[in-house]
């Protein structure tokens, strides 16, 4: 995969995100006021407005909500991949993740809605911050 564009750091909504990735542990948060589950990470809870968040990690299992499979992007940094799954996956702890599906033999085939996905972390060849992928189980 190329290398993926990442956050400026310090990042105070980020960072314990991607301090989690580091240690292959798919984060997320949940508020303390009202147990809404939050993500993508942010500073307040999206159903209540609270401060009060507290950081979870996920058992990293969900099943693709749905997908598309890229076949051509004009992106030099994409240029090798051929083509390649992006899709939305719910996260069995109760939120939904834009990620890429990854370890299909032919993404145009061997991928489907309902399908489950186990995170894995991707290495980025610039050793900046892994990122979470999911590959079918």
């Amino acid at each position: 995969m190329p290398n993926r564009l990442m956050p400026a750091f310090p990042e105070p909504d980020t960072q314990p995100f991607w301090e989690g990735a580091k240690r292959s542990e798919l984060r997320y948060q949940r508020c303390d006021t009202c147990q809404s589950i939050v993500f993508t990470p942010r500073a307040h809870c999206t159903a209540c407005g609270s401060a009060k968040l507290s950081w979870h990690t996920s058992k990293g299992l969900g099943t693709i909500y749905t997908y598309s499979v890229v076949r051509q992007n004009r992106n030099p940094a994409f240029a090798d991949l051929g083509a390649y799954a992006v899709a939305y996956v719910d996260v069995d702890e109760g939120f939904r993740m834009l990620t890429n599906i990854v370890g299909a033999a032919d993404p145009t085939k061997d991928i489907k809605v309902g399908q489950r996905v186990q995170v894995e972390f991707e290495a980025q060849t610039s050793g900046a911050f892994p990122v979470p992928v999911f590959r079918p189980v």
